[in-house]
């Protein structure tokens, strides 16, 4: 496709803390809080996210801990302390908003992630590791036999 349009975007500075409450529109899209909360894990200082929408959002919150982000989710808050960088980690989609967050921690980690149950992603993002790839990302699809299907991500 061709477009008339388009957004470039670069950082200079290192991101800032920012508070965060989801609600309908034209409010913070919850759909969005999964890939924000990600962002803000790399951001100087604290933010806090309310989640006014829905139960169990923050679900993804344990696999982006094991990527050495700094959350803490009380209720229907989570509190995000900004650290440095992530790290590499095998990790779990838990669904399509939880895959995003985890490709998008993947992408600034150090080291290899490993992302498991892809189908969640596949599901909503068409082809995402060639148009990541385009980006110059360093992605792959591996199979695994007998396994669930992974990604690995550096």
């Amino acid at each position: 496709e061709i477009y008339d349009e388009a957004i470039h975007i670069w950082v200079e500075n290192n991101l800032s803390k920012t508070d965060i409450k989801t609600a309908p529109h034209p409010g913070f899209p919850t759909d969005m809080q999964p890939q924000i909360s990600t962002v803000l894990s790399v951001s100087t200082g604290t933010s806090l996210i309310l989640e006014d929408i829905w139960d169990h959002r923050f679900n993804y919150v344990d696999e982006l801990r094991r990527m050495k982000a700094n959350i803490k989710v009380e209720q229907s808050m989570a509190i995000v302390e900004g650290v440095p960088t992530l790290s590499g980690a095998k990790v779990t989609a838990t669904d399509l908003r939880a895959g995003a967050a985890l490709i998008i921690a993947a992408l600034v980690a150090k080291g290899i992630t490993e992302i498991a149950n892809i189908e969640f992603i596949e599901r909503g993002y068409e082809d995402i590791q060639n148009k990541l790839k385009g980006l110059n990302a360093d992605i792959e699809k591996i199979y695994f036999p007998e396994e669930t299907e992974t990604a690995a991500l550096a």
